[in-house]
Protein backbone atom coordinates (compact mmCIF):
# COMPACT_ATOMS: atom_id res chain seq x y z
CA UNK A 1 0.00 0.00 0.00
CA UNK A 2 0.82 3.67 -1.06
CA UNK A 3 0.85 4.64 2.63
CA UNK A 4 3.38 2.62 4.16
CA UNK A 5 5.30 4.24 1.64
CA UNK A 6 4.41 7.69 2.14
CA UNK A 7 4.76 7.20 6.11
CA UNK A 8 8.11 5.74 5.96
CA UNK A 9 9.54 8.47 3.54
CA UNK A 10 7.92 11.12 6.15
CA UNK A 11 9.15 8.83 9.63
CA UNK A 12 12.91 8.90 8.00
CA UNK A 13 12.65 12.96 7.17
CA UNK A 14 10.92 13.14 10.74
CA UNK A 15 14.43 11.58 12.34
CA UNK A 16 17.26 12.94 9.53
CA UNK A 17 15.43 16.39 10.38
CA UNK A 18 15.63 16.14 13.94
CA UNK A 19 18.99 14.74 13.77
CA UNK A 20 19.95 17.80 11.64
CA UNK A 21 18.14 20.69 13.50
CA UNK A 22 21.02 21.26 15.92
CA UNK A 23 24.06 20.72 13.78
CA UNK A 24 22.65 22.49 10.77
CA UNK A 25 19.02 24.28 10.97
CA UNK A 26 19.03 25.12 7.34
CA UNK A 27 19.16 21.48 6.01
CA UNK A 28 16.67 20.17 8.44
CA UNK A 29 13.75 22.88 6.99
CA UNK A 30 15.02 21.57 3.31
CA UNK A 31 14.66 18.30 4.44
CA UNK A 32 11.07 19.21 5.40
CA UNK A 33 10.09 21.15 2.15
CA UNK A 34 11.55 18.16 -0.23
CA UNK A 35 9.96 15.63 2.21
CA UNK A 36 6.50 17.59 1.37
CA UNK A 37 7.17 18.22 -2.08
CA UNK A 38 8.47 13.89 -3.04
CA UNK A 39 5.05 12.74 -0.97
CA UNK A 40 2.97 15.29 -2.87
CA UNK A 41 4.17 14.32 -5.91
CA UNK A 42 3.78 10.63 -5.24
CA UNK A 43 -0.23 11.14 -4.89
CA UNK A 44 -0.37 13.98 -7.63
CA UNK A 45 -1.37 10.60 -9.88
CA UNK A 46 -4.38 9.75 -7.26
CA UNK A 47 -5.50 13.44 -7.44
CA UNK A 48 -5.37 13.26 -11.14
CA UNK A 49 -7.65 10.28 -11.05
CA UNK A 50 -10.26 12.37 -8.91
CA UNK A 51 -10.53 15.13 -10.71
CA UNK A 52 -10.97 13.08 -13.80
CA UNK A 53 -13.67 11.25 -12.02
CA UNK A 54 -15.40 14.58 -10.98
CA UNK A 55 -15.13 16.39 -14.20
CA UNK A 56 -16.95 12.79 -16.04
CA UNK A 57 -19.52 12.94 -13.29
CA UNK A 58 -20.20 16.62 -14.15
CA UNK A 59 -20.62 16.20 -17.61
CA UNK A 60 -23.32 13.24 -16.87
CA UNK A 61 -25.35 15.23 -14.70
CA UNK A 62 -24.62 18.22 -17.32
CA UNK A 63 -23.14 20.00 -14.63
CA UNK A 64 -21.84 24.09 -15.61
CA UNK A 65 -18.12 23.12 -15.14
CA UNK A 66 -17.16 26.83 -13.97
CA UNK A 67 -18.58 24.81 -10.76
CA UNK A 68 -16.47 22.18 -10.57
CA UNK A 69 -13.11 24.28 -11.72
CA UNK A 70 -14.00 26.84 -9.15
CA UNK A 71 -14.36 24.17 -6.58
CA UNK A 72 -11.29 22.00 -7.66
CA UNK A 73 -9.41 25.81 -7.88
CA UNK A 74 -10.61 26.38 -3.98
CA UNK A 75 -9.60 22.95 -2.71
CA UNK A 76 -5.86 23.77 -3.94
CA UNK A 77 -5.79 26.78 -2.97
CA UNK A 78 -6.46 25.72 1.09
CA UNK A 79 -3.81 22.71 0.42
CA UNK A 80 -1.26 24.77 -0.59
CA UNK A 81 -2.18 27.65 1.89
CA UNK A 82 -1.37 24.71 4.47
CA UNK A 83 1.36 23.55 3.35
CA UNK A 84 3.13 26.65 2.85
CA UNK A 85 1.89 27.66 6.24
CA UNK A 86 3.16 24.07 8.11
CA UNK A 87 6.68 24.72 6.52
CA UNK A 88 6.52 28.67 7.68
CA UNK A 89 6.12 26.81 11.49
CA UNK A 90 8.32 24.21 10.93
CA UNK A 91 11.18 27.07 10.17
CA UNK A 92 9.70 28.86 13.42
CA UNK A 93 7.97 31.72 11.54
CA UNK A 94 4.31 31.16 13.36
CA UNK A 95 3.59 34.83 11.80
CA UNK A 96 4.14 34.23 8.37
CA UNK A 97 2.14 31.51 8.69
CA UNK A 98 -0.86 33.32 10.03
CA UNK A 99 -0.61 35.49 6.85
CA UNK A 100 -0.26 32.45 4.44
CA UNK A 101 -3.91 31.35 6.30
CA UNK A 102 -5.50 34.24 6.00
CA UNK A 103 -4.60 34.94 2.97
CA UNK A 104 -5.35 31.26 1.80
CA UNK A 105 -8.77 32.63 2.84
CA UNK A 106 -9.60 35.84 1.66
CA UNK A 107 -8.90 34.01 -1.81
CA UNK A 108 -11.19 31.05 -1.38
CA UNK A 109 -13.82 33.81 -0.12
CA UNK A 110 -12.96 35.91 -3.49
CA UNK A 111 -13.56 32.40 -5.44
CA UNK A 112 -16.60 31.35 -4.05
CA UNK A 113 -18.56 35.03 -4.50
CA UNK A 114 -19.77 33.76 -7.99
CA UNK A 115 -21.10 29.98 -6.57
CA UNK A 116 -22.69 31.95 -3.24
CA UNK A 117 -24.56 34.54 -6.11
CA UNK A 118 -25.59 31.29 -8.39
CA UNK A 119 -27.31 29.68 -5.07
CA UNK A 120 -29.21 32.90 -4.05
CA UNK A 121 -30.70 33.05 -7.43
CA UNK A 122 -31.57 29.82 -7.24
CA UNK A 123 -33.33 30.60 -3.81
CA UNK A 124 -34.88 33.59 -5.11
CA UNK A 125 -36.11 31.15 -8.35
CA UNK A 126 -37.81 29.07 -5.92
CA UNK A 127 -39.75 31.40 -3.20
CA UNK A 128 -42.62 32.76 -4.17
Amino acid sequence: MEIFKIVGIGLIATVLSVVLKNQKPEISLQISVVTGLVIFIMIISKLASVVELLNMVARKIDMDLMYLTTILKIVGIAYIAEFGAQVCRDAGEGAIASKIELSGKILIMVLAIPILIALLNIILQLMP
